[in-house]
């Protein structure tokens, strides 16, 4: 099977020929349909967080496929089944936060592309019980986005308990943003997108956001304080000063929900004005199988739209650039087959 390989940190990636994994027990092969580049792959690939991947490994935790081979004590699964491989590629499934329904927390757990080979490949494996089935009438190459970009983003905004007519910022339309914005409006919220970009503004617009904050021209949180300050700031722009200015559009009791992941990233949090205004600030990590469930039964319905370019496998290094140049729309899908 072909696979994009992280051979070094910092170097482009390499297509190379790689056996085909076998299963072990309770483990499935999924022969792959369609994979997204998500930012985190690049962080992977770049070696930028204090925990690493371990060198040579294949990225990507948005794979979408039919499983090929079903590995010893896999039941539950059918061959030419289409399933989503996510990041929480296993868990321990005993620890509190497994068992309190916060899998995401658990320190024991393996993520897809990152603590195993992933899904930059014709071929992948995954633990049977975290393979994710993928409902009827959703696409390989919808899927896939809605497996990290869709549940994160999702997560994020149960997390900030959003309610109908608050005001939400989602700072940041791009892969995840533009799946945020949506999410927030299903919640019956007033959307506010906040972006540096004219052509992630305008989709914004089109996919329903309220107000339009163009960051390059105006201090967001001055723009949100006018409209009386957001309940709730989803922090997806990977830039620490978007940060700091979606923190500073928040009225008292407002929430910042930290999602992106600058490398090295800090943020100052003024102590006086969160005490003082009832500020809180929560990281928010993926989501859980059960989020992931509720992504999947939305688009089902109709209720979202995702937004990618294709590409073949063979340009991921071209991709890469694409994406630190912040030249694409919303997701880029490498197409590994038949993910139409």
């Amino acid at each position: 099977m072909k696979a994009a390989v992280v051979r070094a940190f910092g170097e482009p990636l390499v297509i190379e020929e790689r056996p085909d994994p076998e299963p072990g027990p309770g483990q499935v092969r999924v022969r792959a349909e369609a994979s997204g580049l998500c930012h985190t792959d690049i962080h992977a690939a770049h070696g930028d967080w204090p925990v690493r991947p371990n060198p040579p490994f294949v990225p990507g935790h948005e794979g979408v496929g039919l499983v090929e081979t079903l590995g010893e004590g896999v039941t539950h699964l059918a061959l030419g089944q289409r399933v989503a491989v996510p990041w929480l590629g296993k868990t321990c499934g005993r620890c509190e936060h497994c068992l309190s329904g916060w899998e995401t927390l658990c320190e024991q757990q393996i993520n897809t592309g990152y603590g195993c080979d992933g899904a930059y490949a014709e071929k992948m494996l995954a633990w049977a019980d975290f393979a994710q089935p993928v409902p009827e009438g959703i696409s390989a190459l919808d899927a896939a986005p809605l497996t990290c970009a869709g549940v994160t983003t999702y997560k994020a905004l149960k997390v900030a308990d959003v309610r109908p007519a608050q005001l939400v910022a989602i700072s940041g339309v791009g892969g995840l943003g533009h799946l945020a914005v949506q999410y927030a409006k299903i919640a019956g919220a007033t959307v506010a997108a906040i972006d540096v970009t004219d052509e992630k503004l305008e989709l914004a617009a089109e996919l329903g956001a309220d107000i339009v904050i163009d960051a390059r021209e105006h201090d967001p949180g001055e723009v949100l304080k006018r409209h009386g300050g957001a309940h709730a700031a989803i922090a997806l722009a990977v830039n620490e000063a978007a940060f700091s200015a979606a923190y500073s559009g928040l009225r008292r009791g407002g929430k910042l929900v930290m999602v992106a992941l600058p490398a090295h990233g800090t943020i100052q949090v003024p102590i006086f004005d969160t005490v003082l205004g009832g500020i809180s600030v929560i990281g928010s990590i993926v989501g859980t199988r059960q989020d992931l469930t509720e992504v999947f039964q939305l688009h089902a319905a109709g209720r979202t739209r995702v937004i990618q370019e294709t590409r073949p496998l063979a340009s991921v290094n071209e991709s890469i650039d694409e994406v630190l140049r912040g030249q694409i729309k919303a997701r880029i899908v490498f197409d590994l087959g038949e993910g139409r």
